[in-house]
């Protein structure tokens, strides 16, 4: 049999393996240092790593909200909040950090006043009476747009999900 050039390479025919369809993230808390939690999602499957971290799973097309923050001695250093689709194995998606592999992005806002801003807007979509996670993808991004631009956003109502809900349907 003949060999191939060096550097070369060969086709062998198997079809690599194809990475876990779930979305990792790394849960980390300190008590007032470092603070990472979902703030909603639903989660198919948790590992505790030690008493400060664990890992939750989230399967393909699940939307779920991760909150960052992090303080030091003189108060808040860092926070940010991001709502996100775990995507599927052969989908692309966007790095964040503590999320493996990542997700398609939805909202991603820094700064407390902002993040407590998206906050209560996923309150609000609460008090609608509709699980943020299934909530339109389009409002997360409207939320992201008009925080960014300095304005507020509209409110998510039973109306605009059952919009959303026949626009689905329409898709699928």
């Amino acid at each position: 049999m003949k060999q191939p050039p060096p550097g070369e390479r060969v086709s062998t025919g198997v079809v690599p393996p194809l990475r876990d369809a779930m979305t990792d993230v790394e849960l980390i808390w300190i008590e007032k240092r470092l603070e990472h939690w979902i703030r909603f999602g639903r989660i198919a499957a948790e590992r505790i790593v030690s008493r400060r971290t664990r890992v939750v799973s989230f399967r393909a097309n699940a939307v779920f909200s991760f909150v960052r923050w992090a303080s030091n001695d003189y108060g808040t250093v860092h926070s940010r909040i991001d709502v996100l689709r775990a995507v599927g194995a052969q989908e692309g998606y966007t790095t964040v950090p503590f999320v493996r592999p990542g997700g398609e992005l939805l909202l991603s806002i820094q700064g407390w006043p902002k993040v407590r801003a998206v906050l209560a807007a996923i309150d609000a979509v609460e008090a609608a009476g509709v699980d943020p996670c299934d909530a339109s993808p389009d409002h997360w991004r409207h939320i992201q747009n008009r925080l960014s631009a300095g304005e507020r956003p509209r409110l998510y109502t039973a109306q605009r999900h059952a919009a959303w809900l026949k626009r689905k349907a329409i898709e699928s």
